[in-house]
């Protein structure tokens, strides 16, 4: 027969192992979606964070067959140059200008302002790249529509895993905009590979953004771990246009969730006001 103080310490015993469920669930749903955002590998999005797009809107948006109508026009001829370099370019910019980036996407055009002053390598480094035409011809491989609200573009292979061959410093992480760890709508920031709790013997990836980087399009709760390096001033309607169409089913084997809007950067000019 099971005593009273058997019977108590059996259930402190299973208290203690809710509690520890618990908290390592709510840890891994945390990592996983600040992963959501990395760039340079393929990385798994939390299956609760994204869902498809299909069925979420009015039967006007879809075609014939019941899918989310492609609002886009078609890519510009031409095909990423999957140019690489070994490290990062000399800093050339003026810390004390104005820059402006244009993207003309099969979708409308997007115009950020550059933060020179803050994340000068970061608005050094696209300068070079967009002057290289590393940016041409790229697609925005991925859109997150639930948790957290972005757009990531930047990647020549499409797919995640792709690099200009060097990284660059992080900057501007204590931007006081980032109040209450959260990047508000309009932030254009960097993606990278930083885990703050990597396994033993692995590096946290620090400095290790490189050419991906993503448009937040709605008030999103980031850790600051990524470079806000810029601001949305015009392109709202275009970005209105891709999240309408919305995001596909993850992909089963990485996660990642990309736009049903065909957003392909047909050319980027960065360009001092």
């Amino acid at each position: 027969m099971v005593s009273q103080e058997q019977r108590r310490r059996q259930l402190a015993r299973e208290k203690l192992e809710r509690q520890q469920q618990r908290r390592a669930a709510a840890r891994s749903k945390t990592q996983k979606r600040n992963a959501a955002i990395a760039g340079g590998i393929v990385l798994a999005l939390v299956a609760g964070l994204v869902v498809a797009a299909v069925g979420l809107f009015d039967s006007d948006d879809k075609d014939k067959k019941g899918t989310v109508a492609d609002p886009c026009a078609k890519p510009a001829p031409g095909a990423p140059s999957g140019q690489t370099w070994k490290k990062e370019p000399k800093l050339t910019i003026d810390k004390s200008a104005d820059y402006t980036m244009e993207l003309a996407t099969t979708c409308g055009d997007i115009t950020i302002g550059l933060d020179a002053k803050n994340a000068p390598h970061t608005v050094n480094s696209f300068n070079f790249l967009a002057g290289k035409g590393y940016f041409d011809h790229t697609k925005c491989h991925r859109l997150t529509d639930q948790g957290i609200y972005v757009l990531q573009c930047g990647d020549p292979k499409g797919d995640g895993t792709g690099t200009p061959g060097y990284t660059i410093p992080d900057e501007n992480l204590k931007d006081p905009k980032l109040r209450g760890n959260v990047y508000p709508a309009g932030t254009i920031a960097m993606a990278n590979r930083y885990n703050p709790q990597p396994p033993k013997g692995q590096s946290k990836n620090e400095d290790s953004g490189g050419s991906q980087f993503f448009i937040v399009y709605q008030d999103s709760e980031l850790p600051p771990y990524y470079t806000p390096f810029g601001t949305l001033k015009g392109g709202e309607d275009v970005l209105k246009k891709i999240t309408k169409a919305g995001a596909t089913a993850p992909d089963p084997q990485t996660g990642n969730t990309a736009p049903i809007a065909t957003v392909v950067i047909n050319k980027a000019t960065v360009k001092r006001s």
